[in-house]
């Protein structure tokens, strides 16, 4: 675990946006995937702040951070970092967005271009079928069984993690920011920012909307060449083996963070 330098909540959107500074060096935005902020704050967070001054950021209802009566969405978040970052006087940064933090990087990118450097995108679809029917099936059940999943996360560690959570709001809108019928593909081919893309090679969507994700960058149009002077983008994609949706912030051998830092530093 990485120990901040600095903790602060700041007034966005009707919310308080809990943040964390760890590290020193060039500047990057780390957001977590849904539900569980500590999955990407605790060894993929120490990881980056040896090498990056991290700007670590719990999205509205999440972790310490506040939240409204208002619905969640992708948008919204994406304004909440986007608000965040301008009361902190950033003008751009680096960011890097897994899961749940994938789709607001997005967005972030999308709605927010002049504030993003490096985008590093991290098992996010673009499009809500692009998932495999049974994970579209498991949010469309979230809401209803919200309640009981909520009574045994409340008397988990995570529960002792963030006893002010509330974890009902929680999964209910988790699902329900989830069930609308969704398509950003022309909003994503749009974006200018150097984008770097990871998924697991057991992801909860479809191998070909991998692929088709890639070529909304750009990428997979042509050979490269034996010297690579013909890839057709500086955008980059990585599948990391052995590894799912839900473990691939957490494995440890050549891991997310070894080919997001080498992104950054070239």
């Amino acid at each position: 675990m990485s120990t901040p330098t600095t903790t602060d909540r700041v007034a966005v959107n009707g919310v308080e946006l809990y943040y964390e500074i760890h590290g020193e060096g060039s500047p990057l935005v780390m957001l977590h995937g849904g539900v569980n902020p500590s999955d990407m704050f605790g060894a993929p967070l120490a990881e980056m702040a040896k090498t990056h001054k991290v700007i670590a950021i719990h999205m509205r209802g999440h972790g310490f951070s506040t939240d409204s009566d208002a619905p969640w969405s992708y948008e919204q978040m994406a304004d909440d970092v986007d608000a965040l970052l301008g009361t902190l006087g950033i003008d751009k940064i680096d960011v890097m967005g897994w899961s749940l933090g994938g789709g607001v990087a997005y967005q972030l990118a999308i709605r927010h271009p002049e504030r993003v450097g490096k985008l590093i995108a991290i098992s996010m679809n673009v499009r809500n079928n692009g998932n495999f029917p049974e994970v579209e099936a498991a949010f469309e059940a979230m809401p209803d069984m919200a309640a009981q999943i909520a009574q045994g996360v409340a008397q988990s560690p995570l529960g002792a993690l963030y006893p002010d959570a509330d974890w009902e709001t929680i999964f209910r809108k988790t699902g329900e920011m989830n069930q609308h019928s969704y398509d950003w593909s022309a909003d994503i081919a749009g974006i200018t920012a150097p984008t770097l893309l990871i998924f697991s090679d057991a992801d909860m969507m479809h191998p070909e909307h991998i692929v088709e994700i890639y070529k909304l960058f750009g990428g997979g149009t042509r050979d490269a060449g034996v010297d690579g002077a013909l890839r057709p983008t500086s955008n980059q994609l990585a599948i990391i083996p052995d590894t799912t949706h839900y473990d691939l912030m957490l494995k440890a051998t050549k891991s997310a963070t070894d080919y997001a830092n080498a992104f950054l530093a070239k």
